[in-house]
């Protein structure tokens, strides 16, 4: 007898309820995250989560796979045609695994790796010392120039210095856009592959605002959750460049995710990746695309009009950073005081920053998941007013860097103080109402 998840476990129906309730209530600023269409969950909710399809379409070491093979299949072709790629790999769970397939495919044990540093914007698995990356492969990072953009100069006098096997580009926390075809004739001087992490901007390039890195890098990984608006996955897409540099790239990859990484990939999963693809490639998603970046130009003006001090100076794409050292405010401090404001982002470091990664002196927003809701450039200035409003309730609750124990003290009084604070309740009931006008659909 099938049952309800309200019947079979009342206590995480009504969390999961509580959950949709707090979406609809709070304007989700944080980057990285996005509403996907009912499509998308009805797919990752599928039958399709019963099925176990250890291997790849025709080579499954079960039975029974015939219709999981058409539906990888189906997500291969869409996303080859979306993105104009020869090879896609649809099965790594998620973006990290998907990268570490690629080092798996491309490096040897020790071999090194080169890409931007995690404190100037880059990513955990980009070769940190504390990840997988940092602790298999010899890895190196490149910083950005004083004016917090990427120094091609500098970044390729240092490739040539080091000479790494692997260049990555792409990063989680980088507002302007990025010269592929720069990175490109680096890494070619090089003599390196070069790999693009656009996990970030995979539905801008969709949406044609911002460059696609497709014909000058040789391996490209994404996830599929961001602003391509689509399940938690990812992909692994190789080009034409990446062929001609290794035909058996494709083979390698497969390797290296199984036996290398992972056994059966997660079929419901697939079924929701290829929902996404064929949603991203309408031509509203491409409004959508160019919504976003208007979205998040238009907040920044304003922020800026309203004293903050944007990393970079603006933005290029659908991520603003915030360096709130000029407002004598902790980004941890902020990011508390947004969301109980009704704003949910995330704290982030800054270039330049001397707090520990938990206490980081900025914060990160961005505008997929608003802009999926309906929101527009003439909405960002009443956002603007709360953001600047909830900040102003926590401005000179800093925190030292060189104290840990003065830190932990003083982060414990400004929380009690926050809770007793009046005036972030009654923001968030604004935002309450407003999020009213523009419902998930």
């Amino acid at each position: 007898m099938i049952q309800s998840l309200k019947h079979t476990d009342p206590q995480i129906f009504s969390l999961i309820k509580a959950e949709a309730k707090r979406q609809k209530n709070v304007l989700e600023m944080i980057a990285s995250e996005n509403y996907t269409s009912h499509a998308v969950m009805e797919a990752l909710g599928s039958v399709l989560t019963n099925k176990y399809s250890e291997g790849f379409p025709g080579k499954r070491y079960y039975q029974g796979n015939s219709i999981a093979d058409e539906v990888e299949m189906l997500a291969q072709e869409r996303a080859k045609h979306l993105f104009g790629v020869p090879y896609v790999n649809v099965q790594p769970l998620s973006g990290a695994p998907a990268n570490s397939a690629v080092y798996f495919a491309v490096l040897k044990n020790g071999e090194k790796m080169m890409g931007l540093s995690l404190a100037m914007g880059g990513h955990i698995t980009h070769g940190h010392k504390l990840g997988l990356s940092g602790r298999l492969f010899t890895s190196v990072h490149y910083e950005l120039g004083k004016d917090a953009l990427l120094d091609y100069d500098a970044i390729e006098k240092q490739v040539m210095q080091e000479k790494p096997q692997l260049l990555i580009c792409g990063y989680t926390a980088y507002p302007r856009e990025i010269d592929f075809k720069r990175f490109g004739e680096i890494a070619d001087k090089a003599g390196c592959y070069l790999m693009a992490d656009v996990s970030h901007i995979t539905g801008l390039i969709v949406a044609g605002v911002h460059p696609s890195p497709v014909p000058y890098a040789h391996i490209v990984t994404t996830t599929t959750h961001k602003t391509l608006r689509g399940p938690r996955g990812a992909m692994i897409l190789v080009t034409e460049k990446g062929l001609q540099k290794d035909p058996e790239l494709p083979k390698k990859l497969e390797t290296a995710i199984i036996p290398g990484l992972q056994g059966g990939p997660h079929d419901n999963q697939t079924a929701a990746i290829a929902v996404s693809l064929k949603e991203a490639a309408t031509a509203s998603f491409k409004k959508y695309g160019k919504q976003i970046v208007a979205n998040a130009q238009a907040l920044a003006a304003e922020l800026q009009k309203q004293g903050f001090e944007l990393v970079s100076g603006g933005t290029d794409n659908h991520l603003i950073l915030l360096d709130l050292r000029n407002k004598k405010v902790n980004g941890r401090v902020a990011a508390i005081a947004l969301e109980a404001a009704g704003i949910v982002l995330n704290y982030n470091g800054v270039p330049g920053d001397e707090m520990p990664p938990l206490f980081a002196s900025g914060i990160r927003l961005g505008t997929p998941a608003i802009t999926t809701r309906g929101l527009k450039e003439k909405d960002m200035k009443k956002i603007a007013e709360w953001y600047r409003l909830a900040v102003k309730e926590v401005e000179g609750m800093d925190l030292p860097s060189d104290d840990k124990v003065k830190r932990s003290t003083l982060f414990k009084e400004y929380k009690a103080a926050m809770l007793k604070n009046k005036k972030l309740p009654a923001i968030a009931k604004e935002v309450k109402a407003f999020c009213k006008k523009f419902p998930i659909e």
